[in-house]
């Protein structure tokens, strides 16, 4: 049996305890969740970024969750590939998304950064929008707020309960891609729930 190409699965956010249960986080939060639910093991690397190791329906992965702030994190995420000698065709990226209603979820195979900070730098250091993304519908702000305080604050306490479910679907919408392709994914999750 051939030997099966490493999946990098990243998750956008940015560092710090100040950070952690914002809205711009959800794609740490999310890559929490698969690393706790698939036991996979941490691993220490001289890259800006935390990174874990293991294997998710026997594909090796690994998921990393860079640690520069989200409009600088390409640096990391293009060392990590480059160190592990993965493509960006063999990445997923998991991110928070204002234009999808609070837990839709869509899956994309490739396409422009839709104004994304995290995106660009992706896509600025890569050098290509190759790559498969998990979007997280977080919503909109209301007329009041600017965007910049909406993804930087928590979750409303509306929005809360919903949140583990919502998690759970995006581990999930990741686990399809994995075994079954972004098409399949696309296919199963990308219909408003």
């Amino acid at each position: 049996m051939a030997d099966r190409k490493t999946i990098l699965i990243v998750g956008l956010g940015n560092p710090g305890p100040t950070y952690t249960l914002t809205r711009h986080n959800i794609g740490f939060r999310a890559v929490d969740r698969i690393v706790q639910k698939h036991r996979l093991a941490a691993v220490k690397c001289p890259i800006q970024a935390e990174i874990a190791e293991g294997n998710i329906a026997g594909i090796p992965v690994l998921a990393a969750k860079p640690l520069a702030y989200m409009n600088r994190s390409g640096g990391p995420v293009r060392d990590v590939l480059q160190a592990q000698g993965i493509s960006c065709e063999d990445m997923v990226v998991i991110h928070d998304d204002i234009d999808l209603a609070y837990e839709r979820l869509k899956i994309k195979e490739k396409g422009g950064d839709g104004g994304h900070n995290g995106l660009r730098s992706l896509i600025d250091a890569l050098g290509t929008d190759q790559f498969v993304r998990v979007r997280m519908g977080v919503g909109r702000p209301e007329a009041d707020i600017g965007v910049v305080d909406y993804v930087l604050g928590d979750f409303d306490a509306d929005q809360r309960p919903a949140l583990n479910d919502f998690l759970s679907r995006a581990t999930a919408a990741v686990e399809v891609i994995l075994c079954e392709g972004a098409r399949e994914a696309m296919n199963r999750f990308n219909q408003k729930p």
